[in-house]
């Protein structure tokens, strides 16, 4: 998730499947209040905040998480690896598509958050 302040819905969305999220202020609270209210939570199915360069597009963020997300959910790391993947805080470009197309993603909607 790329959106910097998203804080209080990332709860929702982890009940659902896991998190990643950009460590903001607003961000790294919401998600150290889920960590306190699930201990039992790992990053396998809880919320992962990760840092970045402040000065970085969303689309330059992804892709420079693409490979840590891809090695703790991919295939080599959890049964079953993930087949699907939801985008917040970014369009959609080429350069995305290709990208994530290396990770076997070949489908894409757009939502209003994202794709």
């Amino acid at each position: 998730m790329l959106d910097r302040v998203y804080n209080g819905r990332i709860a929702e969305l982890a009940r659902v499947g896991p998190v990643w999220i950009v460590d903001t202020t607003p961000n790294r609270a919401a998600a150290e209040s889920f960590w306190a209210a699930n201990p039992d939570r790992s990053s396998l199915n809880g919320i992962t905040t990760f840092k970045f360069e402040a000065d970085s597009s969303p689309q330059e963020i992804l892709i420079n998480e693409l490979d840590a997300i891809d090695l703790h959910h991919g295939m080599y790391s959890a049964s079953p690896p993930y087949a699907a993947i939801e985008i917040i805080g970014a369009t959609l470009s080429e350069t995305l598509r290709s990208r994530l197309a290396e990770f076997g993603f070949s489908e894409f909607e757009k939502t209003s958050e994202g794709f």
